[in-house]
């Protein structure tokens, strides 16, 4: 059996701030159901000190890199079969926010080192060391460059790369913080505009990089895609590969739910008729079958092609249709969608924020999902709406073009519907063709729902697929 070390900044249920943690606190438990050993180490921020008082405090130790000398503290919980490790350092994590402080280089430095240092104090023996983003992307090469130690030569590494946007990129004084030569900023290992970046060391030195889709790990290698580590990602052919990530099948599970109204099964799914109204009448919409309801459930960025919504809302609302957002971002996208309900009083709400219950009955209570991203590495809404019987419309792009079928009018098949271009009347000719087999196809429709409600979003494939990458190494 194979030990899995993931090392993460964030994972539920212990911190969030996006789909990073969905991952990390679902695919340790799927990876225990394949047999396999599985723990997590993560940061201790201020607010897992404050919720979370049932840690208990495991061991001490110094961590010295570079002009870094600091203590770390650190404590353990089980949840399961899965063994919870987090890092205490206070002058470090015990902060408001989790990153976009101007010392985060130093912090996750440190994090990186203390994360190695650990291992001796531990019980957990893992055998490959799974990182996570730029946050962790130092340890692959920290390990192999400083440590000397027999148990460190035998790890392995894998390192996945869940927003390739988001590099960890800091000036080339950071290197200070490290006790690594500056022959690897010399030789570009880990050079990157004159700085230095964490998720390209991650890239070079793990022994497999993976993406969270099969159409993301091959559009990074594009220009387009690549944010200018293309080249260095092609270097590792065969070594890159994408797996799909999954959803928490307990939490989105509309037969159980207790957030909606009424529940309901893919076998029978007239509640979701009465979860439809309900939330229509919640949101003070008009209350009724016979309209289309679209949901949108999403960060307010540009990458979700939130501008495309706002360049063709008119047309949208020209629709027989009803419009819920929910979600927040960028402020000029919230006061833009801030104007809606009164200009389409009783046909369109936006809810600026995040609400976790009404997230769960626009999932449960819409007809269609709307997901017009301009990339999207995996994607976990669309996975959630076909969980819940509520047809995704996306773009061809990363995860949603992975596990979103378009439907098909002469044989029925599909789960979806979907476009191509990131073009505002690409998206409408499609968006209207939904409407008309919403309206005019009842039969295609219904069985659009229960192909949809019947695919499999558990992690229980993604983690097969994990355990093959593993046991390559």
């Amino acid at each position: 059996m194979k030990n899995i070390l993931l090392v993460s900044a964030e994972g539920l249920p212990y911190s969030k701030s996006g789909g990073l943690a969905d991952v990390i606190g679902s695919l340790p438990v799927a990876l225990t159901k394949q047999g396999m050993g599985a723990a997590v180490v993560l940061p201790m921020y201020k607010k897992t000190i404050e919720q979370h008082p049932e840690l208990t405090e495991l061991c001490t130790f110094h961590v010295t890199s570079g002009v870094i000398n600091k203590q770390a503290v650190v404590y353990g919980a089980k949840i399961g079969e899965v063994q919870y490790f987090f890092i205490r350092q206070d002058d470090y994590f015990y902060r408001d926010g989790m990153y976009g402080y101007a010392d985060d280089g130093e912090r996750f430095a440190f994090f990186c080192k203390a994360v190695l240092d650990m291992l001796p104090h531990i019980r957990f023996k893992p055998d490959i060391i799974h990182c996570n983003d730029w946050q962790t992307g130092m340890i692959p090469i920290l390990c192999k460059q400083e440590y000397t130690g027999e148990e460190y030569k035998r790890y392995k590494h894998v390192y996945t790369i869940h927003n390739l946007l988001f590099q960890g990129n800091f000036p080339k004084e950071t290197l200070q913080c490290f006790n690594i030569s500056d022959h690897y900023y010399n030789n570009g290992d880990i050079r990157f505009d004159n700085g230095i970046s964490f998720m390209k060391a991650g890239i070079i030195y793990a022994d497999k990089v993976t993406t969270v889709s099969q159409t993301y790990a091959k559009e990074i290698l594009t220009p387009e895609y690549g944010e200018r580590m293309e080249g260095i990602l092609a270097q590792k052919g065969d070594n890159l590969v994408g797996i799909v990530n999954g959803i928490d099948v307990e939490n989105w599970n509309p037969t159980k739910d207790p957030a909606l109204y009424k529940n309901y099964t893919a076998t029978d799914i007239r509640n979701k008729k009465a979860c439809k109204r309900s939330l229509q009448y919640q949101l003070g919409l008009r209350v009724a079958d016979d309209v289309m309801l679209i949901g949108i459930v999403t960060r307010l960025t540009w990458q979700k092609g939130m501008h495309l919504i706002l360049d063709k809302l008119t047309n949208i609302m020209n629709q027989d249709v009803q419009l819920v957002i929910l979600g927040s971002g960028d402020n000029y996208i919230e006061s833009e969608l801030k104007k809606i309900e009164a200009t389409y009083p009783h046909r369109a709400v936006f809810y600026c924020g995040y609400n976790e219950e009404l997230s769960h009955r626009i999932y449960a209570g819409c007809d269609l999902f709307l997901m017009p991203s301009l990339f999207e590495p995996c994607g976990i809404s669309q996975l959630i709406s076909m969980r819940y019987g509520t047809i995704p419309l996306v773009r061809e792009t990363g995860g949603l073009k992975d596990t979103v079928k378009p439907f098909n009018e002469y044989d029925g098949s599909g789960t979806g519907f979907s476009f191509r271009y990131f073009k505002g009347d690409e998206m409408m000719f499609i968006l209207a063709y939904a409407i008309n087999v919403y309206y005019y196809n009842k039969p295609g429709w219904r069985k659009l729902i229960k192909q949809a409600m019947s695919v499999d979003v558990s992690w229980d494939n993604s983690a097969r697929e994990y355990k093959a990458l593993y046991e390559t190494l």
